[in-house]
């Protein structure tokens, strides 16, 4: 199967690992030929391109592609990838995330070329104001016309978009969002070891969050919850893992609350150390305020460790109140803070929730499992009605 993934650019984040591994997936384990097209890895939040250079994958740059809206480049965007698709003559094209999916679905149908969509996350929401709403709504069921079929990394994702009148739920199907499983179920490095370089003891509950220091996260709910957490608690440890434009204001706003010993940053890490970070935690906790579905949940999960987080778009797919963990309106921090603290003063409430989680959702995140069922979906697609 000749495959072209598009991307606007390959950073360390969810919607890019997700790209990368079914990339590595087609090309390594069902040998197929696959070529990734992407904008360059611009700004703070590192890249992939390494890793994909080490899995020997086709990666291809296309300059003009970005994130920010800039139509001028856009339009370059459109004709070189007309250009690249012409000269691969691929059997599908599967685009990602807003912006390259809006153009590749155009370059894509400009010549007949069947091609499917992933949903990583919803461009229009609820934090925006009207106009951007609805200019983003009405480019998704632009595109969504330019597509046999959408791909949604959870069944949120379906909803929202059928709500918005983009395309009817035919058209949709949900695939969630793969992961290389194995370092989850055992760490490369033994918790101790990480949670002694991190500067935790024994005694200490380490409470982990893993997302860019960016607005919508929720990194604030959960400094204004530590307070209280840890008046119950003095052995609680919060650890965020990421980098970002708000460092330096969230580490006033812990410092102004006389937290400061008690929260640790990691800074940008690679996709590699997660498992072991994870594994160092003790509790996860997610309070993004919009996300498709966090890979951190399932991450968090398949490590045993219980979770906390917002009710926002697929979070309760995996976050099962009472089997998984506390899921929890958003914004919301007494409830925040008391959710931690009955899992930070219980550790068999945090291995049941953990043990549970393990069961139920390693193999529905298998890489591999995410891979099959997409590739099932390219055929479908090829094969026609």
């Amino acid at each position: 199967m000749k495959t072209v993934h598009i991307i606007t650019r390959l950073i360390l984040g969810g919607a890019q690992e997700n790209t990368l591994l079914t990339v590595e997936g087609q090309h390594h384990d069902w040998g197929d030929d696959v070529t990734l097209l992407t904008g360059p890895a611009l700004g703070p939040e590192g890249s992939l391109l390494e890793r994909a250079a080490q899995r020997e994958l086709d990666v291809r740059i296309v300059p003009e592609l970005r994130r920010e809206i800039h139509p001028r480049r856009d339009w370059q965007s459109y004709r070189s990838l007309i250009r690249m698709l012409a000269e691969i003559e691929p059997d599908i094209v599967h685009t990602h995330s807003s912006k390259a999916g809006v153009i590749g679905r155009a370059a894509a149908t400009k010549l007949k070329i069947p091609v499917v969509h992933t949903i990583h996350g919803s461009p229009f929401h609820e934090f925006q104001s009207a106009a951007a709403y609805q200019v983003y709504r009405s480019c998704e069921k632009w595109a969504a016309r330019r597509c046999a079929r959408l791909i949604s990394v959870c069944d949120s994702m379906t909803d929202q978009y059928v709500a918005a009148g983009i395309a009817p739920r035919s058209m949709f199907q949900t695939v969630y969002s793969g992961m290389e499983v194995e370092p989850f179920l055992n760490p490369p490095v033994p918790r101790a070891d990480v949670r002694q370089e991190l500067g935790f003891t024994e005694e200490h509950i380490v409470v982990g969050k893993i997302a860019r220091l960016f607005h919508l996260k929720g990194h604030e709910y959960v400094i204004e919850a530590a307070g209280e957490v840890v008046r119950n608690n003095p052995h609680v440890r919060f650890l965020f893992v990421g980098d970002g434009i708000l460092q330096q204001q969230l580490q006033q706003q812990i410092a102004a609350a006389g937290l400061s010993e008690h929260f640790v940053f990691t800074g940008l890490v690679p996709p590699t150390r997660i498992p072991e970070l994870i594994g160092a935690m003790d509790i996860v906790v997610h309070t993004s305020l919009r996300e498709g579905l966090a890979r951190v949940l399932p991450q968090g999960l398949i490590s045993g460790k219980p979770v906390i987080s917002y009710d926002v778009d697929g979070a309760r797919e995996v976050c099962i109140e009472g089997e998984t963990g506390f899921l929890l309106p958003p914004k919301s921090v007494p409830q925040l803070a008391e959710a931690i603290g009955k899992l930070a003063d219980s550790p068999e409430l945090r291995e049941q929730y953990g043990r549970t989680g393990r069961e139920r959702f390693t193999d529905q995140f298998r890489q591999q499992t995410m891979v099959r069922e997409l590739r099932e979906i390219y055929q479908a697609v090829i094969d026609g009605p």
